[in-house]
């Protein structure tokens, strides 16, 4: 497939799953929007994984959970070497270590390789286990032949790596393979790709095995300026290895935290010299995303302009929709997000960024519904 020009990852995403579903090449779960999408075919093409070398030299490999995988997941268990799968959500940690029942049968490790097989056959793997992961699996919505990668957009697999990195489970020389359709394999704008993104090493499809070559540098480790608090909150494994980088004399400054630091429980004040923005009480969920892009320095005075979003999917998160403002380079100083109303305002340092913000945004995409992007009632009225 080839994409559209001046793309965004979100558009590239949407145009790999539209062309799934219509030509009938998704399997189940579907639709395979907003996720790393299964495909007719998945198994044949993971046939392929155990005839690579990079595979026969490895000892402890870790396969993300997604159904496309699951036999590359088998693969690894009948050849008894170790599996790790992460962790849903990095919640409860990082990774998992399937262990299959003893005298194991071949349709045992099938079910052990399933997502309820996970959950039902492994046990925790925590930071000072000293794990060291020989090869790496990835799922991915769509990768190039020279090795760039999209995710489904909610950058776990970019963030698992970085913490292996961190937690030096994994070196720059680690090979990294995913398995994908052959209409998931594109061209790729380089200018899309961020230093956070990693690449891969060879791509698997039904029809060809790709070894991309690929020189790009990956990640040295966990971006902090990328990790936001909220990110912090639901990932408790991320605090531990924020401590320990702190101790290391790492710079750790999150997100957003001009003004708040809260370190350990107790807060920080900035120096009485920073403005503070005004704290949003419309909603318990209001959330922050600007400085990430460099839009929202110390000095500047508190948003002045609200733009409108409006016809949001039910399902959606608010990171889908910050995912989107940044890939059309209008993220806001402040998001405040209402999921109940299918809506959220995205508050802009004067009405000049929020008329700019509403040009970039008109025609977006989440999911299937096409938002409603206007300036905010009560401007427009003024």
């Amino acid at each position: 497939m080839e994409p559209r020009e001046g793309v965004s990852k979100q558009d590239i995403r949407e145009q790999i799953w539209d062309y799934m579903e219509s030509q009938n090449v998704a399997d189940f779960p579907r639709p395979v929007h907003h996720r790393i999408p299964n495909f007719k075919g998945a198994s044949h093409a993971a046939e392929h994984f155990p005839r690579l070398q990079a595979f026969k030299m490895a000892r402890t490999i870790k396969v993300n959970p997604d159904a496309p995988q699951k036999s590359a997941r088998f693969f690894v268990l009948n050849s008894k070497k170790t599996l790790l799968v992460p962790t849903p959500r990095l919640r409860t940690g990082l990774f998992n270590k399937i262990t299959p029942p003893p005298g194991a049968t071949k349709d045992i490790l099938r079910k052990c390789a399933t997502s309820q097989g996970v959950r039902s056959y492994s046990v925790p793997i925590g930071l000072d286990s000293r794990v060291h992961v020989d090869l790496v699996v990835v799922g991915s919505v769509a990768v190039s032949e020279k090795g760039w990668r999209i995710g489904k957009g909610e950058g776990y697999a970019d963030l698992e790596y970085a913490m292996m990195v961190s937690m030096g489970a994994v070196s720059k020389g680690t090979p990294v393979v995913t398995i994908v359709h052959d209409c998931q394999v594109m061209d790729i704008p380089e200018v899309l790709l961020e230093d956070h993104d990693i690449t891969v090493d060879y791509i698997l499809t039904p029809t060809r095995v790709i070894t991309t070559g690929c020189e790009r540098p990956r990640p040295t480790g966990i971006t902090w300026s990328k990790i936001s608090r909220e990110m912090m909150e639901k990932i408790p494994i991320l605090r531990t290895l924020r401590d320990r980088e702190k101790q290391a004399g790492k710079d750790v400054t999150l997100q957003n935290e001009h003004w708040n630091l809260l370190e350990s429980g107790s807060q920080r004040t900035a120096p009485p010299s920073a403005v503070r923005p005004p704290q949003d009480t419309s909603q318990p969920e209001a959330d922050s995303m600007g400085a990430a892009r460099g839009c929202l320095q110390r000095e500047e005075a508190p948003p002045a302009a609200t733009v409108y979003v409006g016809n949001l999917p039910r399902d959606a998160r608010v990171s889908d929709l910050k995912r989107a403002l940044r890939d059309r380079g209008a993220a806001p100083l402040r998001l405040t997000w209402q999921a109940p109303q299918c809506r959220a305002f995205l508050h802009y340092q004067d009405p000049a960024s929020a008329q700019q913000a509403i040009s970039c945004l008109q025609g977006l995409r989440l999911g299937t519904n096409t938002l409603r992007v206007v300036l905010a009632r009560h401007q427009r009225d003024k």
